[in-house]
């Protein structure tokens, strides 16, 4: 009995404590087959399309061809290392990596909490999906100065900020739902994306893509492209700022490995609850426990794989070469006419009508249709995954003690308090500054710019958790942990960089 107390006594000072409670020893659980598996990095692509994928790179690709796309590959390659570091943290604790940096230091819980409101409280992707329906619905003609109208797009973003509101509440248990919505959405999705790149894309879109890649040029001065566009693209070339470590809630929720201890969250109007622990566990290492770890970081890795690194690329490939061969000659020049539609977010529109010229107005249909699935489905994921994250931070660092507040009731007061926050920035916003809601871009800059600086300094604490605080049995290898300091270099690099520009500018 005093060696097993030991034993435990050992395991738990292994891990990192900080103020918080040490975690308590389990066993692993044994792994699940791959199938059950599938959904946290399907969902963390849902938050990926509707901003990188379908706003981000087209719009680059209509400004400058596929001279900065070999960017978008490095931003999905980097994202795939950083998501798992952080599916490691959940996996081996059942805690999130929020828990995980505070169990480092409580000082880093107000930033991430004011950087994890403010870019998604901007709602960019609600208005983004009522532009796509307004265009579907009226099809309003281009302006004098090349702007595109987007009749009643008021009503529809509040009506679609509500109706996401609405999804997220009703349903008993919140993953769950999520994950329905968004397996239904992304699917939907890819089937769209790949019906019109076969019918859009021109054979030599595929030998520029493949020399765009390989360029490793940036965009000339003369583009009109800021650095602020640049980091958010490269930021949301997969989903991008905390939205990411939205993924340890989600695989803990799934019941990836110490997650199957700890509860969900459900719903106050429709669901049970259950008992939520928002502290976890750690495994002994034995040589049972060692090789169950195995088992789950395979499977965990080829899911991520397939369902958010494939998926990401597809779509953003897809998308991109669909923009380059609707705006371009196959001679790699602009399209006469084509310049009309830069601005704002008028080049959706001026792709639209060039797939209604090429194919007619079905297909001019499913295009928005698209559209708006896509911008819908981040805009859901965006609203649940933040609520998520708040509600880690304050819970953890603040009111851990606070029975009255459970996550369920922070995460449901987040999650309204952003919705109206929301309507309040496309309705009284609109009367204190005119045209808000035609800067949909600048939106998209502004909260992807705020986005590329925070996954700095997440990647930075990514690699002193998962490197310095884990027994050595299970932390990341010596490759990944470079990954982990070029993903640190990257993101600082861009974000400095922005930060530089908009300074002097």
């Amino acid at each position: 009995m005093a060696a097993e107390v030991e034993a435990s006594s050992q395991t738990v000072a292994a891990y990192p404590q900080g103020a918080l409670p040490p975690l308590r020893v389990r066993d692993l659980p044994d792994p699940v087959p791959l199938r059950r598996m599938i959904g946290p990095s399907i969902m963390l692509a849902g938050l990926a399309l509707g901003s990188g994928e379908f706003i981000f790179w087209p719009y680059i690709t209509y400004k400058i061809g596929f001279t900065f796309i070999w960017a978008c590959l490095i931003g999905v390659v980097t994202q795939y290392f950083l998501n798992m570091e952080i599916t490691r943290w959940a996996l081996a604790t059942g805690e999130s990596a929020i828990t995980g940096f505070a169990r480092l230091s409580k000082h880093w819980a107000g930033l991430f909490l004011f950087l994890n409101i403010v870019p998604w409280m901007i709602p960019a992707w609600a208005l983004g999906t009522s532009e796509m329906i307004s265009w579907l619905v009226w099809s309003p003609e281009p302006s004098a100065d090349g702007a595109i109208h987007a009749p009643h797009i008021t009503f529809i973003t509040v009506a679609t900020l509500l109706l996401c509101g609405i999804a997220l509440t009703a349903g008993p248990v919140i993953y769950e739902t999520v994950e329905r919505i968004q397996l239904f959405l992304v699917s939907f999705i890819l089937i769209l994306v790949v019906i019109l790149g076969f019918r859009l894309i021109r054979p030599d879109a595929f030998p520029a893509l493949l020399n765009g890649i390989v360029s490793l040029k940036m965009p000339p001065p003369t583009a009109g492209l800021d650095a602020a566009m640049l980091l958010g693209a490269i930021a949301f070339a997969g989903a991008g700022g905390t939205m990411n470590l939205g993924q340890s809630n989600y695989v803990k929720e799934k019941g990836y490995g110490m997650g199957q201890y700890i509860g969900r969250m459900t719903s106050p109007i429709t669901g049970k609850e259950e008992a939520v622990s928002e502290l976890g566990y750690c495994f002994p290492l034995t040589d049972a426990n060692l090789s169950r770890w195995r088992s789950w970081w395979r499977a965990a890795n080829v899911e991520h794989f397939l369902s958010f690194f494939c998926t990401c690329l597809l779509c953003l490939f897809v998308l991109a070469m669909i923009s380059y061969s609707v705006f371009y000659t196959p001679e790699g020049v602009l399209k006469p006419g084509a310049a009309a539609f830069g601005k704002d977010t008028a080049f959706l529109f001026g792709e639209a009508q060039a797939v209604e010229q090429d194919l007619g107005s079905t297909f001019r249909a499913l295009f928005l249709i698209m559209g708006a699935a896509i911008l819908f489905t981040t805009e859901i994921g965006v609203l649940d995954a933040a609520s998520r994250i708040s509600t880690d931070v304050v819970k953890v660092n603040w009111l851990r003690e606070n029975k009255a507040w459970s996550e369920s009731r922070l995460y449901y007061m987040f999650l309204w308090g952003t919705i109206l926050a929301a309507i309040g920035v496309v309705t009284i916003g609109e009367r204190i500054w005119p045209g808000l809601s035609g800067n949909k871009v600048g939106f998209f800059k502004l909260t992807a710019s705020m986005n590329g600086a925070v996954m700095f300094i997440y990647s930075a604490l990514l690699l002193y958790l998962n490197y310095f605080k884990l027994p050595a049995a299970i932390r990341m290898s010596g490759f990944r942990a470079l990954m982990l300091v070029w993903s640190t270099l990257f993101f600082g690099f861009f974000a400095f960089w922005t930060g530089w520009r908009l300074l002097t500018a």
